[in-house]
C-alpha cells in the first residue's frame, strides 16, 4: 500500500485532493501522515519515493490566506517529461523539474495543488469580472486565457502520477472508468407560448412573416414538446435522459413562467417516469445564494413530481462559490452539474469526471458531487455563434477527449432548442449518435 507523507499545514485541503486523486480517480488505497519536517508530497512504497515539491500550500501556511488574486498564477507553463499523455502539460504551479533516480522521483509539478485549484473552484470566490448576471465567465479563468480550457488538467495530472507510480515499480491495479456520456435537459419553459409569441410578432416586431409562421404552432404540434425524442436519443445510447424542472412562481425577470400545476406537467412526467428517464430539481434565478428561496422550490418541485429529487442544475448557471454548492449538500442533493461556463464550453473544473465537492470556506469536504458541465447548447449557438458543422465538430472533439480519459461528459440541451433560431439543432444533437 501507498503511504502518504505531508507538511502540517493546511491539512484538510491537503488530505481532500489526495483523497480524489488517489481513491476517486485512480481507486488506490493509501495511508496518510503529516510531518513538519516534510516540505512536500511524499509518496513511498516498496522502498521507492516520489517527492512532489510543494510551491503552493508551502508559501501560505495560514489556513486560507491562499483565496487571495496573488494567489493566483499570472500566466500557466507548459513543460514536458516522460511521463505525460500528450505533447505538453500545463503547469499552474510549480516548475518543470523531474529528478529521477532508480528508486527516487523528484517532481517540480505541484499537481496536488493545481488539482485543488481546478476542483474547488476558488479562483471563482474572488468575483473578479463577474457578467451581467453575477457568474464567473470562462474567459476570464486562468485556463480559459491561456486557451486550456479544451484540456482535462486534472485527469491530466492523474495519468502522468500513475506512469510515475508504473515507472517506479508498483504493482498495484489501479481503476479505470469508463467514459460515460451524460445527456441532461434544463426545462425553463414546458410549452411554446403560441399566442403570445404571435402576438409579439404583430405588435412588438411588426413582423407579419414571422407572426404566420409561429401562428402554425398554436394547431400543430407544440416546438417544445421535444420529450419524447430526447429519450429516443438517450435510449438508442443506452442512456437515460435527466429532465430538469422549475417550480419557481417568483413571477421576476430571468425566471419563467411556472407551469408544475398545468396537465402538461404531470402528462410529461408520467411519461418520463413510465420510460425509466430521471427526474431532477432546475432551481430558479433567485435561489442561488438564497437558502430559503431555495428549500420552498424543492418542496414545491417534489410535490409536484411525487418523489424525492437528488440532483439537478441551477438556472442560468448562476453560482455563488461556494455557498450555492453548500447549500445544494445541505438540503439533501447528491450531485449537482452546474459547473459549467455560459460563455464557453471546456473542463471548468479541469475534469469531466464526478468528484467530492470542498466547502473552502468551511474547509471541509461535503457529501455533495459535482458533475460538471462541459457542453451547453446555447453556449454553441448564442455565446459561440457557431455553425451547424462546427457545433458537431465540437461535439465530437469533446467526446474523444472523454473517451481517451475514460471520462464522463455532461452535455445540456433544452428541450426549447430545436426551432426557428434554432433551426439544425436536431442535427447537431443527433450527432451524439454516431460517436
Amino acid at each position: 500500500m501507498l503511504h502518504i507523507t505531508i507538511p502540517v499545514d493546511n491539512i484538510n485541503e491537503r488530505c481532500y485532493i489526495l483523497g480524489v486523486i488517489f481513491r476517486q480517480f485512480l481507486g488506490l488505497e493509501y495511508s496518510i501522515s503529516a510531518n513538519e519536517s516534510n516540505e512536500g508530497y511524499s509518496i513511498g512504497f516498496n522502498g521507492s519515493l516520489i517527492l512532489f515539491k510543494d510551491h503552493f500550500w508551502g508559501n501560505l501556511r495560514k489556513e486560507k490566506s491562499y483565496l487571495n488574486k496573488n494567489a493566483i498564477p499570472k500566466d500557466v507553463k507548459l513543460c514536458k517529461n516522460k511521463y505525460i499523455v500528450e505533447k505538453d502539460i500545463p503547469v499552474l504551479f510549480g516548475d518543470e523539474e523531474m529528478t529521477i533516480t532508480d528508486e527516487t522521483l523528484v517532481c517540480g509539478i505541484d499537481i496536488f495543488a493545481s488539482s485543488f485549484f481546478m476542483l474547488s473552484r476558488w479562483e471563482e470566490y474572488l468575483g473578479m469580472n463577474n457578467d451581467d448576471h453575477g457568474r464567473f465567465p470562462g474567459n476570464q479563468s486562468l485556463l480559459g486565457k491561456n486557451n486550456l480550457l479544451h484540456r482535462p488538467v486534472v485527469n491530466e495530472y492523474v495519468e502522468m502520477l500513475w506512469n510515475m507510480l508504473v515507472d517506479l515499480g508498483y504493482k498495484g491495479k489501479r481503476v479505470y472508468k469508463e467514459f460515460q456520456l451524460s445527456l441532461t435537459h434544463d426545462v425553463d419553459a414546458l410549452t411554446y407560448s403560441s399566442y403570445r409569441t404571435v402576438l409579439g410578432d404583430l405588435i412588438k416586431r411588426r413582423n407579419l412573416l414571422l407572426a404566420a409562421k409561429n401562428l402554425g404552432y398554436v394547431w400543430g404540434k407544440d416546438p417544445f414538446d421535444t420529450y419524447e425524442y430526447l429519450m429516443e436519443v438517450s435510449e438508442k445510447l443506452g442512456l437515460k435522459s435527466h429532465f430538469y424542472f422549475m417550480s419557481t412562481d417568483s413571477k421576476q425577470p430571468f425566471d419563467t413562467s411556472y407551469y408544475i400545476k398545468r396537465k402538461k406537467f404531470l402528462s410529461v412526467v408520467n411519461k418520463i417516469k413510465e420510460r425509466g428517464h430521471i427526474l431532477g430539481f432546475h432551481p430558479g434565478y433567485y435561489t442561488y445564494n438564497n437558502m430559503e428561496r431555495w428549500e420552498y422550490e424543492k418542496d414545491m418541485i417534489e410535490n409536484a413530481l411525487q418523489q424525492k429529487v437528488s440532483e439537478g442544475r441551477q438556472h442560468f448557471l448562476r453560482m455563488d462559490m461556494p455557498k450555492t454548492l453548500s447549500i445544494w449538500d445541505s438540503c439533501g442533493m447528491h450531485i449537482d452539474s452546474s459547473l459549467g461556463y455560459a460563455d464557453i464550453e471546456g473542463f471548468r473544473c479541469g475534469t469531466g469526471d464526478e468528484f467530492t465537492v470542498f466547502d473552502f470556506i468551511n474547509r471541509k469536504e461535503l457529501k455533495l458531487k459535482e458533475r460538471p458541465l462541459v457542453i451547453m447548447d446555447g453556449t454553441l449557438k448564442q455565446r459561440r455563434n457557431y455553425s451547424i458543422n462546427k457545433s458537431k465538430e465540437v461535439i465530437r472533439n469533446y467526446v474523444s477527449i472523454a473517451k481517451k480519459y475514460h471520462m464522463g461528459l455532461t452535455i445540456l440541451f433544452h428541450n426549447s432548442s430545436f426551432f426557428g433560431y434554432w433551426d439544425g439543432f436536431y442535427d447537431v444533437y443527433n450527432e451524439l449518435l454516431n460517436v
